[in-house]
């Protein structure tokens, strides 16, 4: 292994699919060992039931160019994730960066229903998902992290601290969930900071996730026949973005100054000078607010 991030532990929690694999992949190609956790294996799907598995993701670490670690994990059992930070002690002795980026509520959550109209039961299960996931992993592996001074923790969401105050995201739990991330990367950048850590929130924009080109009946190789549907959708972007967006911050010895902060794909990119796997630099939560959100017709003219 080679690059900026040999000799680097990371774990991405939520790594089967969607961003987190693409910043577990890009991880891997800047030469980091990577733990990829979720809940569905060759051998037994999660209840999302989707194909991509933690083995596949691993195996992608690997191939581009880091050490790919699959473990089964729920991370709604304290258990089970203190065996896995149990085990990275073990093995490793360290760990350099969390990345938090446990969801599954895909399916769970309602675009239409109110508060009152929604199952309870299913919306508190989306805050158990999105929330607790994140509280139980940091709970257990911040010792560890804190152990050497310069560690990284992500939060993954959906929508910088900005736009989610400023706009309300699809519906009640939706919304809770993913706000609520970006104020436990704050308030972890306040306990860490003593310790020589830094915790961020990142965001993707418009990611083309396997579950999204699967809604449009596309794939990566012919996404932009999904225009036709949605035109907003030129501004999209491929999981490997978020992905080198994580793996610069982790490789940037001067990481600090992002403590605490909310942060994008597309404004890390304007920063480290990344680019997404066609070579362009998407700006997808500037086009939300300029011209998705304004009513204006599709055009990425200047942010991408």
């Amino acid at each position: 292994m080679s690059g900026p991030l040999k000799g680097k532990i990371a774990l991405v929690a939520g790594a089967t699919r969607g961003a987190g694999r693409g910043v577990a992949v890009e991880l891997g190609a800047a030469g980091a060992t990577v733990y990829v956790t979720g809940r569905s294996t060759r051998e037994q799907r999660s209840e999302i039931d989707r194909p991509e598995t933690i083995e596949e993701t691993a195996e992608l670490v690997t191939a581009a160019g880091g050490e790919g670690i699959a473990v089964r994990v729920d991370h709604l059992e304290a258990d089970q994730v203190k065996a896995l930070v149990e085990r990275i002690d073990a093995e490793q002795g360290r760990l350099d960066v969390l990345v938090n980026d446990i969801w599954g509520g895909e399916s769970l959550f309602s675009w239409d229903q109110k508060l009152w109209e929604h199952s309870l039961d299913t919306g508190l299960r989306i805050l158990r998902l999105a929330i607790d996931t994140h509280i139980i992993t940091s709970h257990h592996a911040l010792p560890l992290l804190i152990r050497n001074p310069g560690g990284l923790v992500v939060e993954m969401t959906d929508g910088t601290a900005q736009y989610n105050a400023d706009n309300y995201r699809i519906s009640f739990f939706y919304d809770l969930a993913k706000t609520s991330v970006n104020r436990m990367a704050f308030a972890q950048a306040k306990e860490l900071a003593p310790h020589g850590g830094t915790a961020v929130s990142v965001t993707p924009g418009w990611m083309r996730s396997e579950l999204m080109l699967d809604a449009y009946r596309v794939t990566e190789a012919n996404w932009r026949d999904a225009l036709a549907i949605q035109p907003h959708f030129a501004i999209s972007e491929t999981p490997a973005y978020v992905g080198r967006a994580v793996a610069a911050l982790a490789a940037d010895p001067e990481v600090a100054r992002w403590n605490g902060k909310s942060l994008s794909s597309g404004g890390l990119a304007q920063v480290y000078g990344f680019t997404d796997v066609d070579g362009s630099r998407p700006d997808a939560w500037r086009y939300m607010v300029e011209v998705q959100d304004a009513g204006r017709p599709a055009d990425v003219t200047g942010y991408r």
